[in-house]
């Protein structure tokens, strides 16, 4: 077993913004990294200032190349399977059979999307079905567009793709529950709502073309937005005891810190706001605020 002062798990944007932070402060800091981003497949990455444009492995290979100069930080390329909390510090294992101990972690693990049975969809995935339209929307603009959904979460996502879009229409896979004043509020933005079951996404290498239904019929879009479920990376966090939000989140203060003493989490793990930005502003956080404990609890 090797001693840290803080092991982060998860060395994507968050987990190596944390180790920034705690870098130039000097911690022996440990991240284990599995490289398994929920962007992998996105060709580019928007909205992040400096980086507009770039792909998340560009992106993210400059940040390691940037926190490595840093030498109190050590990577690992592992999946950290489990983790306890003894009376003075956290264990981590690893699928390698690795034991590491530490004072604080830090969990920015991300999470895993969970794909509809829909053909064709997870191929689209980031690509030309999009989640986000401060990430993808000024690429996708100006195109026919769809919002798959049969939610009232429509009528959040709906204003802001039709800034964009005006050629909008709502897919509900077959069934949907919005009340009549939520029908009239999309038909009055001249939204139409296709009440079919989706069969097939037609694209080619990932780039939607079509739509096509469970009667045949086929609708042309060039992007779909559309919210997909999601679970965490393991269950490495419910095994430390931390706190889930009703969505799944790991619940988490102002400052980044979990339920319990010593834990944070960071990125999407513990936010609904999934964007590179976001994941880099709550690294740096978490970072700081473990470092500032650390300092503490020595002066």
């Amino acid at each position: 077993m090797k001693n840290y002062e803080v092991i982060i798990i998860g060395g994507s944007y968050a987990g190596l913004s944390a180790a920034l932070a705690l870098g130039r402060s000097l911690r022996e800091v440990l991240i284990i990294d599995a490289r398994q981003p929920c962007n992998q497949q996105t060709p580019h990455s928007q909205n992040f200032l400096t980086q507009d444009g770039e792909t998340p492995q560009a992106i993210s290979e400059k940040a390691k190349a940037q926190v490595s100069l840093y030498k109190t930080i050590t990577f690992l390329d592992d999946f950290a399977l489990s983790g306890t909390k003894t009376a003075t510090e956290f264990e981590i294992s690893t699928k390698s059979k690795g034991i590491f101990s530490a004072k604080k972690i830090i969990l920015a693990t991300g999470v895993k999307d969970i794909m509809p049975n829909i053909k064709g969809f997870s191929e689209c995935w980031g690509i030309s079905v999009i989640h986000c339209p401060y990430c993808h929307g000024y690429e996708h603009k100006g195109v026919k567009t769809a919002i798959l959904t049969n939610q009232a979460h429509a009528l959040h996502l709906a204003p802001l793709v039709k800034n964009l879009n005006p050629d909008l229409i709502i897919l509900t896979q077959g069934a949907y529950q919005f009340n009549n004043e939520e029908i009239t509020k999309l038909e009055a933005n001249n939204i139409s709502i296709i009440n079919k079951e989706i069969t097939e996404i037609i694209h080619e290498n990932g780039y939607l073309n079509a739509v096509l239904f469970n009667d045949g019929t086929k609708e042309n879009f060039e992007a779909i937005y559309a919210s997909v479920p999601f679970e965490q990376h393991g269950d490495i966090s419910k095994q430390l005891g931390c706190a889930f939000t009703e969505q799944g989140h790991i619940e988490t203060n102002m400052f980044q810190q979990t339920a319990i003493e010593g834990i944070y989490a960071c990125g999407d793990n513990s936010s609904p706001m999934r964007s590179v930005a976001y994941a880099v502003s709550t690294g740096n956080i978490a970072g700081a605020m473990i470092n500032k404990e650390l300092c503490d609890q020595d002066f």
